[in-house]
């Protein structure tokens, strides 16, 4: 959820849906070579999924934000972020609970938020959680050592920084987990580090000083320490050109190196009610293999209002980048959307997710293609969302309209991928969250 997305808290989604859903199954028959059918979380108004593999282990954990109110939050609550944990690669899933609300304005008493947005996930290789989200317009930060049963070290970004509101968190962690960062914005964008587990935190570096409003898209922490985030940086009506950037510290978060690599053009307009300006915007995301080689993935389009296409490039600095490469997303009115970037087990390895309207401007699909040689050459691309049934939104050529402008995808040990994203009517929804594992 954006900023200027605040419209979609205020509004009544429907809570549940009305028709009635068949539940999910609890185990995957997978086929060799073949992604999973996908999964519905649940019946609830779920919308923007995050999903997080632990490296060394069969568990899985997943977030998503939930609307409803209170008889699927808690007291006092418009809509809440939940988070579920599996230990066998999402067979079998343990009861969601909705995360800590603890919200802590600067020059004020702590409270409990009464909505909460944009969930973000990692694992250490010591198989800890660390999550980051937004507490009404506080982003926080917490870990959890035992599968999400227990949450610690809880840390307002607000309050450190002192200000009047932060907005769109995202969290990058070491393999070990010791060095964290969250980026995030007020306007301008920040980062915050610690190089303690999460315990305590560094003052929010201000990363920019252009006047643009800025959005985290992913994150990685690289093997030698360089840490990197994807941002885009769009003017403050959401009108005009956008410029896609990669900061990067090579000092633990002490500064950060702005390099911009890509350019976009205003972006197709969105038909549906309340649906704000830049809602099919430009955004990119990274990540970084074993060895510190980083690809980022992005949307863009090189003439205002016209389809958005995706392009690939990667680096072994963050500073100098290859030329782009383009994956084939193709478009009816939209074209490609909301990229997502996971690295996997070997040098090399990267997956690439995004979402497009090539089927139709009512036919929304996910797809996926995978690189082994560092982008050299790529897989075909897999449709992911290929079930034409299980919701009144669906049909074979694909969902009616992407619920939220952010998913998630994470690899596993084995290298099987894991999508989760939400699908819906309408900007307003109501929709749900989906999920699917590819093969190892």
């Amino acid at each position: 959820m954006r900023m200027r997305r605040l419209a979609l808290t205020a509004l009544s989604l429907g809570g549940l849906l009305a028709a009635a859903l068949p539940a999910a199954a609890a185990g995957h028959a997978q086929a060799a070579g073949r992604w999973t059918a996908e999964q519905r979380w649940s019946r609830s108004n779920d919308w923007e999924p995050n999903i997080a593999a632990d490296p060394s282990s069969s568990w899985l954990y997943q977030m998503t934000t939930r609307y409803g109110g209170p008889s699927v939050c808690r007291p006092r609550m418009r809509h809440c972020i939940v988070f579920r944990s599996s230990a066998d690669h999402g067979g079998t899933w343990h009861h969601s609970t909705v995360m800590p609300r603890r919200q802590c304005p600067p020059g004020r008493s702590c409270r409990a938020a009464r909505w909460q947005n944009d969930p973000v996930l990692a694992v250490s290789a010591s198989g800890v959680v660390y999550a980051a989200w937004m507490n009404g317009w506080d982003v926080v930060f917490a870990k959890s050592p035992d599968h999400g049963r227990t949450w610690t070290d809880l840390h307002d970004f607000r309050r450190a920084a002192g200000t009047s509101f932060t907005d769109k968190p995202w969290l990058a962690i070491s393999a070990d987990g010791r060095d964290a960062y969250v980026a995030f914005n007020r306007s301008d964008s920040y980062v915050s580090a610690s190089h303690d587990y999460g315990r305590t935190w560094s003052r929010p570096a201000r990363t920019n000083q252009d006047g643009r409003y800025w959005f985290a898209e992913g994150g990685a922490v690289a093997p030698d320490g360089r840490a990197y985030f994807a941002e885009s940086a769009e003017h403050q009506n959401a009108k005009g050109a956008v410029r896609l950037a990669v900061i990067s510290s090579a000092n633990g978060g002490a500064s950060w190196r702005t390099v911009f690599v890509a350019r976009s053009q205003q972006q197709p307009p969105c038909p549906v009610r309340n649906c704000p300006n830049d809602f099919y915007g430009a955004q990119m995301s990274l990540a970084a293999d074993r060895t510190g080689t980083i690809l980022a993935a992005y949307v863009a389009n090189a003439s205002s209002g016209m389809p958005m296409k995706l392009f690939a490039i990667t680096s072994a600095n963050g500073v100098s980048w290859s030329a782009a490469a383009g994956l084939g997303a193709h478009g009816t009115r939209v074209g490609a959307g909301f990229p997502k970037v996971s690295a996997g087990p070997a040098p090399g390895d990267f997956r690439v997710a995004w979402e497009d309207d090539g089927h139709g401007a009512r036919a929304w699909n996910v797809w996926y293609r995978a690189t082994r040689n560092g982008g050299a050459s790529w897989s075909r691309a897999v449709r992911v969302s290929g079930r034409g049934s299980g919701a009144p939104y669906k049909t074979s050529a694909g969902f009616r309209f992407p619920y939220g402008d952010y998913f998630g995808m994470t690899v596993d040990r084995r290298g099987a991928a894991y999508l989760a994203w939400s699908e819906g009517h309408s900007y307003d929804g109501p929709g749900n969250t989906w999920w699917a594992r590819g093969p190892a």
